[in-house]
């Protein structure tokens, strides 16, 4: 008999019936965090992802923000996108098979190939010491959202009724494994995990900079999150690019 999950211990949540965005909610309310916190809205209003591209958010699809204050650096913080993008893969696969889900650098979750999850952190830092870190995170459960033309990786749905506050607690209770192995095994074990569901690994894919394009093999992640691609010029480690496979 399957029983639900339960909440990690340490952690806070806050739920909301609607928000501009999750992450706009975080920044809000990072002066006052006393603890991590999971801020979910059932339905998000001004939804964004990098490079302030719009992310929809239809009624019945997942939008939350991790809200803390992890230690060290801004670089080091950044990290947690590939334990978020863990966390939601590993939520995701209770729904689907894990057969049909692929990790695409630098923050999104692929399900046949379409994009169902993406991730977006945000934070601020007083001097090189990380001050908040916010993690926000969409995933469409139920809805393909529509209006988006020439994708290079077209949006797609898990396709079923999931309870978002369900999900929350699954991927909050992944999401907490992924900070307990961080502290005990560092980031090694993290990175490993990822690359094993890594999509195109040792394929030839292009990475598309704001200066220039770059088409390699893609060999790994680096123990700074960076992507790594052998070319004809040599080894080049990429830091942030768009991916086309």
């Amino acid at each position: 008999m399957s029983t639900e999950p339960n909440w990690p211990e340490g952690y806070d949540r806050i739920v909301l019936e609607t928000c501009d965005s999750t992450n706009g909610e975080a920044v809000r309310l990072a002066r006052e965090l006393k603890r991590p916190t999971w801020i979910l809205a059932r339905r998000q209003t001004g939804g964004r992802g990098r490079q302030g591209r719009r992310w929809a958010s239809p009624e019945g699809n997942f939008t939350a923000t991790l809200l803390m204050r992890p230690t060290g650096t801004a670089g080091w913080a950044a990290l947690r996108s590939f334990m978020a993008a863990n966390a939601v893969f590993e939520a995701l696969a209770l729904h689907v098979h894990r057969s049909r889900l692929a990790m695409k650098w630098p923050n999104d979750v692929l399900l046949d190939n379409g994009k169902v999850a993406g991730l977006l952190l945000e934070s601020a830092s007083r001097g090189d010491q990380i001050d908040w870190l916010a993690i926000g995170i969409g995933v469409n459960l139920s809805h393909t959202p529509g209006g988006i033309r020439d994708a290079a990786f077209p949006p797609t749905a898990v396709g079923e009724d999931v309870d978002v506050e369900l999900f929350l607690t699954e991927l909050a209770g992944f999401y907490a494994t992924q900070e307990d192995m961080l502290t005990q095994l560092g980031f090694d074990t993290i990175r490993e995990s990822w690359l094993r569901h890594a999509a195109r690994l040792g394929e030839v894919i292009t990475a598309r900079l704001p200066q220039e394009e770059i088409t390699g093999r893609f060999e790994s992640v680096d123990e700074a999150g960076r992507l790594v691609l052998s070319t004809p010029d040599g080894e080049r480690r990429i830091s942030a690019a768009d991916i086309f496979f």
